[in-house]
């Protein structure tokens, strides 16, 4: 997914060099002079991100930070601040003023472009998130109490007896948080055993942050533990900064595009690791508890008993905040009807128990199949209803086929001992078109796949349909 970027900057020829670059790859560009106007565009556009020069000829970058911090309309939106003096100083005003970090002038293309990469994918998985949870409120479940104030617990991952100094240098900034030293051995096992145990800390948990040197025992082992902890359930959704040496933006790269949510670079400052500890804490708590909120409601009455999926009320209503997104990001999105094929026949012959596992597999091999960010929903009695976000119609058709194929070459195996059985789907798609013309309801686009859903099924069954429109 394109973000939309916005370049504060009172030169221009940085702007149009920064502009190149990011347009180069596949970013959608606004540029501002001023602070006035980046205040302005701001509110107007709703940036992905904001690359703000720390020197500006009416207010200073900490000053437009701050201002952006304090309206609801753009205090969700991430900041990186370019500074001219790459000093302690200036990168702790950046970030206290709510940059979510900062880069020394000249910028470096490969780090440039690795921060933004990893801010926006953050960015889109916290937009999903609201998405959903806005939907369930609409459908009338309250909102969950913030829980913000609880510390969390902080594993510092380092050689030697670095790590201890690390926490005695924490304690001295008055961190909050329960800090533990880990071994790097014992960071993949939870509960790990720590070399200290803070008074009142859950070690049965995995840590809410992992602080983690770019200098281990072995070479990159720190990047490895990095992909290692990204891959694991436990550690998954943990916060990870990376602590590395300055003049390493080759180290910094792969480590932000392996998953690390920060970086520290010219080594360990401790006032500014409690500062970005703190920030990241704030966006993981609003994280965890979006994900728990959206999780917890939907187990209540949105899912269909039988399959797990989402049933058609929740479908239906997340659909149109689908649109809705589609209107405002510029995006087209894909919404598919699916059926299964002579599922009478399989209710016939083997019986109506057997014809529920038969649903249940199908439903979850689906849905083990589509992205995060994908709708799947079952609104029949063997129909369901896929909805992908930010989807061409390549993207679509290749998608419908890729599922088509899931449920036709791979049969079922209802028990132990069983006879498999074979089904195969049909599928009908029609496509939203993104930005203004997007003036379908969603409704209009069910019809379309409705209706080529039959065409899929007068063609013979087995195959993939696209509305006459989005064809």
């Amino acid at each position: 997914m394109a973000g939309r970027i916005l370049i504060v900057d009172d030169v221009a020829t940085n702007r149009i060099m920064l502009k190149v670059r990011l347009t180069g790859a596949c970013y959608h560009v606004s540029q501002a002079g001023t602070g006035a106007d980046a205040l302005e565009i701001a509110k107007r556009e709703n940036p992905d991100l904001i690359i703000l020069s720390h020197e500006l000829p009416d207010m200073s970058g900490d000053a437009v930070c701050a201002q952006l911090q304090k309206d609801p309309l753009t205090r969700d939106c991430p900041v990186v601040m370019s500074i001219t003096c790459n000093s302690a100083e200036a990168r702790i005003a950046a970030l206290r003023a709510g940059a979510q970090d900062y880069l020394p002038k000249p910028l470096d293309e490969m780090t440039l472009l690795a921060r933004v990469r990893s801010l926006l994918r953050a960015r889109e998985t916290e937009n999903e998130l609201r998405l959903r949870d806005d939907t369930s409120r609409e459908l009338g479940f309250a909102e969950i109490a913030s829980d913000f104030v609880k510390p969390a617990n902080v594993a510092l991952i380092a050689p030697g007896g670095d790590a201890v100094s690390w926490k005695a240098a924490l304690a001295s900034v008055d961190s909050r948080h329960n800090t533990r030293v880990i071994a790097p051995e014992n960071a993949l096992s939870w509960p790990a055993p720590a070399r200290e145990e803070p008074k009142g800390s859950d070690t049965g948990k995995a840590p809410d942050v992992f602080v983690i040197s770019g200098d281990l025992t072995r070479q990159d082992e720190g990047l490895r533990l990095l992909s290692e902890l990204r891959s694991r359930p436990a550690t998954r959704h943990a916060g990870i900064i990376m602590v590395l040496r300055e003049g390493a933006p080759q180290q910094a790269v792969i480590a932000l595009d392996l998953g690390a949510n920060d970086l520290i670079t010219g080594g360990f400052t401790p006032e500014e690791l409690k500062i970005r500890i703190d920030a990241l804490v704030t966006r993981k708590r609003r994280s965890d508890q979006l994900r728990n909120s959206v999780r917890d409601r939907l187990r209540l009455a949105m899912q269909d008993s039988l399959t797990g999926l989402y049933n058609r009320r929740y479908a239906f209503t997340h659909l149109t905040r689908i649109s809705e997104h589609s209107r405002t990001s510029g995006h087209s999105f894909a919404v598919m009807m699916m059926d299964i094929d002579r599922f009478k026949q399989v209710n016939d012959t083997w019986g109506h128990q057997v014809g529920d596992q038969v649903l249940c597999a199908v439903a979850h091999r689906l849905r083990d199949n589509l992205r995060d960010v994908d709708l799947i929903a079952r609104i029949g009695g063997e129909e369901f209803l896929v909805a992908m976000p930010d989807t061409t119609m390549d993207q679509a058709r290749g998608a419908a086929e890729r599922l088509r194929r899931l449920v036709e070459e791979i049969p079922i195996v209802p028990a132990p001992g069983m006879e498999p059985i074979h089904v195969t789907l049909s599928i009908g798609v029609s496509m939203g078109p993104g930005g203004q013309g997007n003036q379908q309801h969603p409704e209009g686009l069910l019809q379309q796949a409705d209706q080529a859903l039959y065409a899929s099924k007068n063609m013979g069954r087995n195959t993939v349909s696209f509305c006459r429109s989005a064809a």
